[in-house]
């Protein structure tokens, strides 16, 4: 798979020669595309930065998180769910699967490699990627040498804080999404979710669960759906309508259903886009919220929909509206980012938002042997499809540089870890 080379190089890093690409991160985009490798006998290395596969999943979630959609459109390429998981598996059989998958295809990452560097060196035609231990009291660096490399980072590798007029005076509790577990120990507490998308909405619902007081910070507009309509999962009926309903006339029906389940929305402070829920989705990645209950929260009162925050104060936060709200603490569900422009030194597949510059479904593959898999703003889905594709190119070159022995003999498998 890789191999060492006999002496550091100069500035006392190590060397090593990998014989197939390098997979930048072990969450469920690099395990994907790993697998699909692996069953094309293809040899590959994964760096993660964390000590464990899926680390957002594992480190960064909530504990009542569960999939949004059913799992037919979750599971990874050529591993189903097992039968006896529920339609919408929890957090931790979603990690359970992941664990299972990982097993199932000896996928073994390099754990705790945090890349610093990766850049395409033109003089001897193949990727240099530089990464430094996160653990231990020296920092060591190794320096892996590829022709092909695949940025499976994902599209929520960093927690997104924003800056917010007086946050900082603050004196409750600030924290960000990632670092939410439960509503339990905020029991009687004024909470302030920042964000309304899935997870704002969501964490606002768990809150008011544990006997919270939890307002949620409606600044823009956004779309609410059912997430099933009449036992059916509102995502599979969309997929279904599409098949002989142009985009815009599934929208209309989707927002008619809605209408019939949840009223007037803007009713209680939650204003919906003038695009459709699809549309907006397809041209801006926004996605919609499917509700399993904070609406309901909301229209009873026990959760309170507030508009834009203008600045914080010591003890309270002043809204847009000229209202005032007295709070304990904060939570703020702001989104996630990539982190793909801090590292990876190219200007042609990635923008400087870490995401690919040409749209879906054509931003998987870049220059050099370069791949971007699970930046697709679509999901588990998204991911699968990215994981197909990239393994098929990558089998392709792979056969083809064989045939023309490019791969030198004594840097074919001679040792792994």
């Amino acid at each position: 798979m890789f191999s060492f080379s006999d002496e550091n190089d100069f500035s006392g890093r190590r060397c090593v020669w990998v014989n197939g690409p390098v997979i930048v991160g072990a969450g469920p985009s690099g395990l994907a595309v790993s697998a699909c490798l692996r069953e094309q006998g293809i040899p590959f290395v994964v760096i993660e930065r964390s000590d464990c596969i899926a680390s957002l999943w594992k480190k960064r979630t909530y504990n009542r998180l569960k999939l949004h959609l059913p799992k037919k459109f979750c599971q990874l390429p050529k591993l189903p769910f097992p039968e006896e998981y529920p339609k919408y598996p929890t957090k931790k059989q979603f990690i359970t699967y992941l664990e299972n998958y990982a097993q199932k295809f000896d996928i073994k990452p390099q754990f705790n490699e945090c890349v610093q560097s990766a850049k395409y060196d033109e003089s001897c035609h193949l990727w240099r990627v530089v990464t430094v231990s996160t653990t231990g009291s020296t920092r060591s660096k190794t320096e892996y040498i590829c022709q092909m490399l695949v940025v499976a980072t994902g599209e929520n590798a960093e927690g997104v804080v924003p800056e917010i007029d007086g946050l900082q005076e603050f004196s409750g509790e600030v924290i960000h999404v990632k670092d939410y577990n439960s509503g339990e120990k905020y029991n009687g507490q004024k909470v302030l979710v920042v964000g309304c998308g899935n997870s704002g909405m969501e964490i606002s619902l768990d809150l008011s669960n544990h006997n919270a007081k939890p307002s949620i910070v409606v600044r823009s507009s956004v779309h609410v759906l059912p997430r099933e309509i009449m036992g059916k999962s509102t995502f599979d009926l969309a997929m279904m309508l599409m098949k002989w309903l142009p985009l815009w006339l599934v929208d209309k029906l989707l927002l008619i259903l809605a209408w019939f389940i949840f009223g007037n929305t803007q009713n209680y402070g939650i204003k919906r886009p003038s695009l459709g829920p699809l549309q907006l989705k397809n041209h801006h990645g926004k996605t919609p919220v499917l509700d399993i209950g904070a609406l309901q929260k909301i229209r009873s009162g026990d959760i309170t929909a507030v508009p834009g925050i203008k600045r914080f104060n010591c003890n309270s936060v002043e809204l847009v509206n000229g209202e005032t709200l007295e709070i304990d603490s904060v939570v703020l569900a702001t989104g996630y980012r990539s982190n793909v422009p801090y590292w990876l030194q190219e200007n042609d597949l990635f923008s400087k938002n870490g995401f690919p510059k040409t749209p879906f479904p054509n931003g998987w593959k870049g220059k050099h042997g370069l791949y971007a898999s699970g930046f697709t703003r679509r999901g588990l889905a998204g991911v699968s499809a990215d994981a197909i594709k990239i393994a098929q190119d990558i089998g392709e070159v792979w056969k083809e540089d064989l045939k023309n022995q490019k791969v030198p003999a004594h840097r074919r498998c001679i040792s792994t870890f």
